[in-house]
């Protein structure tokens, strides 16, 4: 049983806040064998036997690791019998070499050691590993093709041979980690720091669709006890669990993992809570508050054995901004060419299904805080907006204007929102150069106008048809939380980040979850 409850109680509101939070573990212990006061203990000095923790700590990952191993030899075997087939040449007994060598590269690649480490294990991230992989399979075969095969690889061969490896281990990865994800028992996460902030990192858990996690308990970092008073008025101080308590609590729950919130603890604090983590054979992740703001893309550099982190600049470059503005010229120009008839024919299931116009224009606030009018076809009856005062007891974003069952939306309106076909007219937006293909979530003037600091640097970027927030869910994310995901998106900026949100764009759509 969870500490925390279970993942619906967090998504229906019963738990709240860090007093209904504690009454809940409260009420919760009681109902467990586990003590309420656990004993202090010490740090442990030497690695707890592999038997104090439980099996499933080592099996759900293993059997991540067995998945790929499967998919990788048989992406390597598939995409080899390929290239020999298409050339007519026999396979020599030697060849089943290739499918450990296969085995080993992906090793030493580290591709079977990073789904231990994250939370989300996506095989999108490892894309650019895996081309390498591809890329060294071919040629390994080339150079022992002599061993290999009875003839000769010919240059067809040998492209319908990275091709098709290169297609298959990115789809029979996928494929074995959702199965993994299946069989898996959801990883028992355990988190350690300040109360508000070790809260909203387990709702954000709790309510992930990409996290397969369950929170079962937290820790504060430092002592957080409070002040009480007795029947008789005497001032106490309650005694509550520390980060001393963190091995028994550890065995006791079977924790996986251990997630560190830092908060304002010293470093010393902060290197206490790891080695203890470390030190009960778990895993340990960190949420360091500086990458709030420096994201993700920093080059570590060693100083006369000193770590320092170079800060890439934020924005854009000016070739990188000749690249994105090259993607985004042709693909726009390309995609209107080819969608034409779909654009035609929703233009007139719109027409027919209500009176007014066909396409919907709204201003928005786009690169260097100039206006433009953002083009979408429209999806609402006409003089949808004069009604948006009625329905504001309705909305269900923070800081944006959204409601699941919206009643201004129409019968066609509808269908085109959950396909996603009412943003396509933008891509006219694109080709004038007033959006681009991915960016910053494009803002009406009055949610703008809500945006302070640091965060007011996203509109140093054109505004995007989609980002981060699309991929994430935009009616779920409140303003606050979506402006900063705006600008680690301007700080971390890459072409292979647009292109895997465009891609995540197109599953996200194809899923049918468009709002």
């Amino acid at each position: 049983m969870s500490l925390l409850g279970s993942r619906d109680e967090f998504q229906q509101g019963e738990i709240v806040d860090e007093r209904d939070f504690e009454q809940a573990l409260s009420d919760q212990r009681r109902r467990r064998t586990v003590p309420l006061r656990l004993p202090r203990l010490t740090l442990p000095t030497i690695l707890p036997e592999e038997d104090q923790l439980s099996g499933t700590y080592y099996e759900r990952d293993a059997t991540y690791r067995r998945a790929l191993v499967v998919a990788d030899v048989f992406a390597a075997a598939l995409a080899f019998l390929c290239a020999v087939a298409l050339g007519g040449t026999g396979l020599a007994l030697t060849a089943i070499i290739v499918l450990p060598v296969v085995v080993l590269a992906s090793k030493l690649m580290g591709l079977y050691d990073r789904d231990e480490l994250v939370f989300h294990k996506s095989t999108l991230n490892e894309a650019p590993k895996l081309f390498h992989l591809a890329t060294l399979f071919a040629l390994l075969v080339r150079l022992l093709q002599g061993a290999l095969v009875h003839g000769s690889l010919n240059t067809r061969q040998l492209l319908v041979l990275w091709i098709s490896f290169l297609l298959l281990v990115v789809a029979g990865r996928t494929l074995a980690r959702r199965a993994a994800r299946r069989i898996a028992a959801p990883e028992r996460c355990l988190i350690v720091g300040p109360s508000g902030q070790r809260m909203r990192l387990a709702h954000k858990l709790a309510s992930s669709q990409r996290a397969h996690t369950e929170v079962v308990g937290y820790l504060p970092l430092e002592d957080e006890r409070r002040q009480s008073t007795d029947w008789n008025g005497r001032s106490r101080r309650r005694r509550s669990v520390t980060i001393a308590d963190l091995p028994e609590i550890v065995r006791e729950l079977d924790v996986h993992r251990v997630i560190i919130i830092p908060g304002n603890a010293d470093g010393e604090t902060m290197l206490d809570a790891i080695s203890r983590g470390k030190a009960m054979g778990v895993k340990v992740s960190i949420l360091p508050r500086m990458f709030e703001v420096v994201g993700s893309s920093v080059e570590f550099d060693d100083l006369d054995g000193v770590t320092v982190l170079g800060v890439r600049r934020f924005g854009l470059a000016r070739s990188s901004s000749f690249i994105k503005r090259s993607m985004d010229v042709t693909c726009s120009a390309v995609g209107l060419v080819f969608i034409s008839p779909l654009l035609a024919l929703v233009a007139a299931a719109i027409k027919l299904d209500s009176p007014g116009t066909v396409f919907f224009r709204q201003t928005r606030i786009g690169k260097d805080g100039r206006p433009f009018s953002m083009l979408k076809f429209r999806s609402m009856v006409d003089g949808a907006d004069a009604q948006k005062l009625e329905l504001l007891e309705r909305n269900e974003a923070e800081g944006l204007f959204k409601i699941a069952d919206d009643p201004r939306i129409t019968r066609v309106g509808k269908w085109i929102r959950k396909l996603s076909l009412d943003e396509l007219p933008q891509l006219v937006n694109v080709l004038r150069g007033e959006m681009s293909l991915v960016g910053p979530r494009p803002l009406v003037v009055e949610d703008d106008q809500r945006v302070e600091g640091r965060h007011r640097r996203r509109l140093r970027l054109l505004p995007g048809m989609t980002g981060p927030w699309q991929v994430l869910g935009s009616s779920r994310i409140p303003l606050s939380e979506m402006v900063n995901i705006d600008y680690l998106y301007g700080a971390n900026w890459s072409l292979w980040t647009d292109v895997k949100i465009l891609l995540r764009t197109a599953e996200h759509v194809l899923g049918r979850r468009g709002q």
